[in-house]
């Protein structure tokens, strides 16, 4: 069995115990640790001209520094810090994407080959739908049972194989399975669960339409951490898909439409960790 991460419980840790921000910065760290360098992350610099009173900088190895490129906003910062400290022996490292937006010739940049390419493919199709009943104790208007139909749009990104990022037959025959198990299902945050028995959870709660005592045969029912929105239902959807995907999957994309124009899209960088 795996265990399925989303983006926000991935933590990067480098070998120091700091927490970096990104993967690219855990990659320079385990650089400068097989190289011999002693670093230290998230350098604060005085600066000169009082930008805020000081400036920091991702790494720093004696008197030389790295700041590591992958936002638009990194570039700006690197562009300030090259014009208004041009002391500060600074070099860059990031993604051919942002290489033609600075002009440094000693920046170093990382070609993405055809061999390492990130792609993404969508599936959107009529059949890929779900029939579900919930409750949402703390919005008036859908605080008493009530049910919908919802088709789902799934993006799937990672690295390509051949071309590929994954079969669109596989991708849809994985998306059906997924959606067969919580079709005609009840969801609702665990939060409101009481009690349990072999068979049945016990729910109850205090909305605005009242009191609600609820015995929900398990069978039926599918518990969230959160409630049971259609942003929730989206997150949840991704974590079971996660699981069935090839390694090659990085990440994925899941629009849940609740009716006509309108519904939710999650986004999320998944990680599988193999239990031992």
């Amino acid at each position: 069995m795996a265990r399925v991460e989303v983006d926000r419980d991935i933590r990067y840790l480098d070998k120091n115990g700091n927490l970096l921000r990104s993967r690219t910065e855990l990659s320079v760290s385990k650089m400068l640790s097989f190289l011999g360098q002693i670093y230290e992350y998230n350098v604060k610099i005085e600066s000169k001209d009082k930008i805020n009173g000081f400036v920091t900088v991702d790494f720093r190895v004696g008197d030389r520094y790295i700041e590591v490129i992958d936002s638009e906003v990194e570039i700006e910062k690197f562009k300030l810090l090259r014009r208004k400290m041009p002391e500060l022996n600074l070099i860059a490292l990031g993604y051919s994407k942002y290489a033609s937006k600075i002009n440094e010739l000693d920046s170093i940049f990382l070609f993405d080959s055809e061999k390492s390419q990130t792609g993404s493919i969508f599936v959107e199709d009529p059949s890929l739908s779900f029939d579900y009943a919930h409750i949402l104790p703390l919005v008036e208007k859908c605080s008493i049972l009530h049910g919908h139909t919802s088709t789902i749009m799934v993006e799937i990104i990672g690295q390509m194989k051949n071309n590929l990022v994954i079969d669109f037959g596989q991708a849809k025959n994985i998306i059906k399975e997924v959606l067969n198990a919580v079709d005609h299902k009840f969801f609702i945050s665990k939060r409101y669960l009481r009690t349990e028995d072999t068979l049945h959870y016990y729910i109850e709660f205090e909305g605005p339409k009242g009191n609600f005592n609820l015995q929900l045969p398990k069978t039926t029912t599918f518990l969230l951490a959160g409630e049971a929105t259609v942003e929730t239902l989206s997150t949840e959807i991704i974590k079971l898909l996660a699981v069935k995907m090839p390694p090659n999957v990085e990440a994925l994309g899941v629009y849940v439409y609740e009716g006509a124009n309108k519904g939710s899209h999650i986004i999320a960088e998944i990680k599988k960790i193999d239990r031992e």
